[in-house]
């Protein structure tokens, strides 16, 4: 009796939730834009979790349930090493501090799976695409710098709320774990990967 009475409860609050009047009820299409936050793992070159990054992305609902759409976002990640002695292949030494740096910028596809509609959206995502991305040494006064472009996917999953009523402006939350192709012999680095969070506005 106990476990029926859980139940009902439960399935009468999903509906009752469920049921709730949202203007997101009806609305096909969507926006995202907001902060992220970044952290690199996997390499030795800069390994940071930092908030210095920005993201957009936008879709449309084909189905109730499914979206398609395009991203683009942005992060850097810096690492600081304290002084030290270099030496190089003709012998020659250099006492300096570093700064290294990982700038990197994806953009392509994105599709979306939201399991509620309402004012609490939760959904898995999955992100295609390319990436170009920058790293850099700054030691003393000179800059040793490389670019390069790789294949890009990202799976996320998170929430959109939308707490006020007839309205289409929300909040996202969401928690990602990206891999880019991108190499830099130089560097040793053989594909980029990356951890991270987002916080951004949704409408």
């Amino acid at each position: 009796m106990k476990k029926f009475i859980y139940i009902f409860t439960a399935a009468t609050a999903l509906l009752l939730f469920a049921g709730r009047a949202d203007a997101q009820m009806g609305k096909r299409e969507y926006i995202n834009v907001g902060w992220q936050f970044n952290g690199t793992i996997g390499n030795s070159f800069v390994k940071t979790a930092q908030g210095y990054g920005a993201y957009i992305e936008g879709g449309y609902y084909i189905t109730p349930m499914f979206a398609v759409g395009g991203f683009a976002s942005f992060n850097t990640n810096n690492d600081y090493i304290p002084k030290q002695t270099y030496t190089f292949e003709d012998n020659s030494a250099l006492t300096t501090d570093v700064d290294r740096s990982i700038y990197q910028v994806p953009f392509g596809l994105t599709m979306r799976t939201r399991f509620l509609r309402g004012e609490f959206q939760p959904y898995l995502g999955t992100k295609i695409g390319t990436e170009f991305s920058k790293q850099c040494t700054y030691m003393s006064t000179f800059v040793n710098r490389h670019d390069n472009w790789g294949f890009y996917m990202s799976p996320e999953v998170g929430f959109t709320y939308f707490p006020f009523q007839k309205t289409d402006v929300g909040f996202q939350f969401a928690v990602y774990y990206s891999f880019c192709t991108n190499r830099n012999d130089s560097y040793d680095i053989k594909g980029i990967n990356n951890l991270g969070f987002k916080l951004g506005v949704a409408f």
